[in-house]
């Protein structure tokens, strides 16, 4: 049971990390930085804080965080054909390469990070 509340505390953790990267993302944006990376980032390392013994939560924070990513870049600059979230993710590959990395990376983080602070069975 303990092991599930470490579970459990690690994605809540992750959805409010993921929560302030997109608000984060979108105060820079308004000043003019381009923080793409930072969504899935913060989601990652706020994930990490409570340690869990699962794989299935870094994986799934992994999927949040580049979720995360194409949320923020869909409220940035949706596309003119049809602005919905769902053309929007169906067309992901149609974005600039540098979009895409960043989106990645932000992803690669959400992943590694509770990867690497999760505990191992001994």
């Amino acid at each position: 049971m303990k092991a599930l509340a470490g579970d459990v505390a690690s994605v809540c953790c992750a959805c409010l990390g993921g929560f302030l990267g997109y608000f984060g993302f979108v105060i820079l944006l308004d000043r003019g930085f381009y923080a793409l990376v930072l969504p899935g980032g913060l989601l990652g390392l706020a994930a990490g804080i409570p340690r869990s013994r699962s794989m299935i939560v870094p994986a799934l924070c992994g999927l949040l965080a580049i979720g995360a990513g194409l949320l923020a870049e869909h409220r940035y600059a949706p596309f003119v054909a049809d602005p919905s979230f769902g053309y929007f993710v169906i067309h992901a590959v149609d974005l600039q390469p540098v979009t895409l990395l960043l989106i990645g990376l932000g992803g690669l983080i959400g992943f590694w990070v509770p990867y690497r602070r999760r505990i191992v069975a001994a």
